[in-house]
C-alpha cells in the first residue's frame, strides 16, 4: 500500500462541477455559532457535492476570514446563500418539493437509511452547537433524523454530525436512484 500523490486522486475539477449532477440534499445550518463549523460543513458539503448550503440565523458566512482555515476553498464550490428568514425558507423549500428533515434526537426519529425515495429532495436542517434545532423551526421540519450512538454522550459536534448523516443520505439516495456519477 502506498499514499496516492495529489495528481493520482480522481476527483472533478472545480470547474467540471458545475456540469456535473448533484445530490438532492440541502442545508440549512441555523444559528451554529462556530466559524470553523460552518467551514466544515462547506468542506464535507463539497465532498458529498450537496445542492446547497442555506445559512440561517447569526450562521457566519464566507466573508469571516477564519472560516477559510476550515472550508479549504470549498465557500467558492458549494453553492450557499444567506437568508434572513429560516420559517421562510423552509415553506419556500417545501414548496419545491423537498421533504424537511431536522437532524434532531426527538420521539419520533429515525435513521436516514429508512427514508423512503420520495423524501429526495430533502433540506436537511442543524441547530447550534449546544442548544440543538429551535423548536419553532423543528415544528416546521417533516421528519426527524437520528445518528446511533453508542456511547455515554448525547450528541455529537455538528459539524461531525453533519458529515455522519449527510454521507447517510447520499448513500441512501444513491442506494435508491442508482445515479451514474
Amino acid at each position: 500500500m502506498r499514499k496516492l500523490a495529489w495528481d493520482e486522486i480522481d476527483r472533478p475539477a472545480p470547474e467540471e462541477l458545475a456540469d456535473l449532477p448533484r445530490h438532492p440534499v440541502s442545508v440549512v445550518a441555523h444559528n451554529i455559532r462556530s466559524i470553523y463549523n460552518v467551514g466544515s460543513l462547506f468542506r464535507t458539503g463539497d465532498a458529498a457535492r450537496v445542492e446547497h448550503l442555506y445559512l440561517t440565523g447569526y450562521t457566519g458566512t464566507p466573508d469571516h476570514k477564519d472560516l477559510h482555515k476550515t472550508a479549504l476553498g470549498a465557500q467558492d464550490l458549494v453553492p450557499w446563500s444567506a437568508e434572513d428568514d429560516v420559517l421562510a425558507l423552509l415553506g419556500d423549500l417545501r414548496s419545491q418539493g423537498y421533504t424537511i428533515a431536522a437532524l434532531e434526537l426527538t420521539d419520533a426519529s429515525q435513521p436516514p437509511a429508512e427514508l423512503e425515495a420520495n423524501a429526495f429532495p430533502l433540506a436537511l436542517v442543524l441547530g447550534n452547537e449546544v442548544h440543538g434545532i429551535d423548536s419553532d423551526v423543528l415544528d416546521a421540519c417533516d421528519v426527524a433524523l437520528e445518528i446511533p450512538q453508542y456511547g455515554a454522550k448525547q450528541s455529537l459536534n455538528v459539524s461531525v454530525a453533519f458529515g455522519v448523516a449527510v454521507y447517510d443520505l447520499v448513500r441512501r439516495y444513491r442506494s435508491l436512484a442508482a445515479p451514474a456519477t
